[in-house]
């Protein structure tokens, strides 16, 4: 919650942002060149498609995150106050920008794990639903994002008749799911015309979720990398960085932490993976360094890793915490599956078919992507071999992707079970 202005010093006025630790992450979904990416660099100021292959193909590849605190000055609501002495701070939050195009579904569903609520961009200027749409939509709904705002996005490249219409495309589009009541904010992100009226319905609509500090801490890692620059001394080194969310717990500087399954190593003419153990060296979270951090936002984790562990996303998936205190490694997961009645991504109706012995699946938990081949069926149960082991909690949710044509598509999800 905001820290309240302390009335007696004059110096001691609203709490500066910078020193705010964001309570919530917000992804924002849709389909591809919907305006994402756009939209999160109006709210924050931050352009996150960096990489070179993004900024060469003009769409979001890996995971962006950005934090932005939200004001409110003069009974509106903005994140770039003309005044911040006199505007009253309401929230900090972190987004997190998810690839719409089809090829990237799995980055998307590794980042709906750290998702407490959602935008769902749709362009006003297209046909709803795009097959994105309708992908994205699902995808939060079987992780579990309860709350989401529609942003009816591009109006500015629409006549009012094809809004009012798109509009109408996009009521029916969510009646009948889990989000037919979700607000419906009209803007324009190129133009940044209507972002003070999706503010507010932000904080209307999606709550800070209640944490639970007092368990042994569980983060997400959904990035890692290494940010030397390649002319820095060797003297001059620093460790590798985590980034991701905290699900529950307090990490602090100076604490011995475990990375789940960890990295993969050669024993013997065999592949096993291995935990790595380092110790945290700094705390990154609202852009500002912590001694502590606690659950909400988007965190960075500076650890003495040898960079070349942690560089180019090696170690996304895992899960870090205290030594010994990390759930299991999974190297073949038991599923009670629940299939979709229609793949959920492809233009034409699809009727999912029914898991089949040898298949090879794609499967998302937590924040982790591996692929599972089915060795032994039952009802309603699968168990998969995973070509790439995952730490998780006995029942966690999985999301289960099959390959059609040439992409992965969403068919169910399910939940982990100890094979009896």
């Amino acid at each position: 919650m905001p820290r309240k202005k302390k009335e007696t010093d004059e110096e001691a006025v609203e709490p500066q942002a910078e020193n705010i630790q964001p309570e919530l992450n917000i992804g924002l979904c849709g389909h591809v060149d919907h305006g994402k990416t756009t939209l999160l660099e109006r709210l924050s100021g931050k352009w996150t498609d960096t990489h070179s292959e993004e900024i060469k193909r003009g769409i979001t590849i890996r995971l962006g995150y950005a934090d932005t605190a939200f004001y409110k000055e003069d009974g509106n609501y903005t994140t770039k106050p003309k005044d911040k002495k006199k505007a009253s701070i309401l929230r900090k939050v972190s987004f997190v920008d998810a690839p719409g195009h089809e090829s990237l579904m799995a980055t998307m569903l590794s980042g709906a794990t750290i998702m407490d609520g959602a935008l769902l961009l749709i362009a006003a200027n297209e046909y709803c639903p795009q097959p994105q749409t309708r992908e994205h939509l699902m995808a939060l709904d079987i992780i579990g994002v309860k709350k989401i705002v529609i942003v009816q996005n591009k109006i500015d490249l629409a006549t009012e008749e094809e809004a009012i219409k798109n509009y109408e495309q996009i009521k029916e589009f969510v009646k009948g799911t889990n989000y037919e009541n979700a607000p419906i904010i009209p803007i324009s992100a190129q133009h940044s015309v209507g972002t003070d009226i999706l503010i507010k319905a932000i904080e209307d609509y999606i709550p800070t979720p209640k944490r639970d500090s007092s368990k042994d801490p569980i983060m997400f890692v959904a990035r890692s990398f290494d940010i030397n620059k390649p002319s820095t001394l060797p003297e001059e080194l620093v460790g590798g960085v985590l980034g991701g969310s905290l699900k529950q717990g307090i990490l602090r500087v100076g604490q011995e932490i475990e990375i789940r399954p960890g990295r993969a190593v050669l024993e013997k003419n065999q592949q096993i993976w291995k935990s790595i153990t380092t110790r945290i060296t700094d705390l990154k979270s609202g852009g500002t360094s912590m001694k502590e951090v606690s659950p909400g936002g988007s965190i960075g984790v500076l650890t003495s890793l040898d960079p070349s562990i942690v560089k180019a996303d090696q170690l996304v998936g895992s899960l870090a915490g205290l030594k010994e205190k990390l759930p299991r490694v999974w190297y073949e997961i038991n599923l009670q599956i629940h299939l979709l009645q229609r793949v959920v991504g492809v233009k034409e109706e699809l009727n999912v078919e029914p898991i089949k012995l040898s298949e090879v699946l794609m499967l998302n938990v937590n924040s982790a992507a591996t692929v599972g081949t089915v060795v032994k069926l039952k009802k309603n149960a699968v168990l998969c071999k995973l070509k790439i082991p995952v730490c998780a909690e006995n029942g966690s949710r999985v999301t289960i992707s099959r390959k059609i044509g040439n992409r992965f598509r969403l068919i169910g999800y399910g939940e982990i079970a100890d094979i009896k």
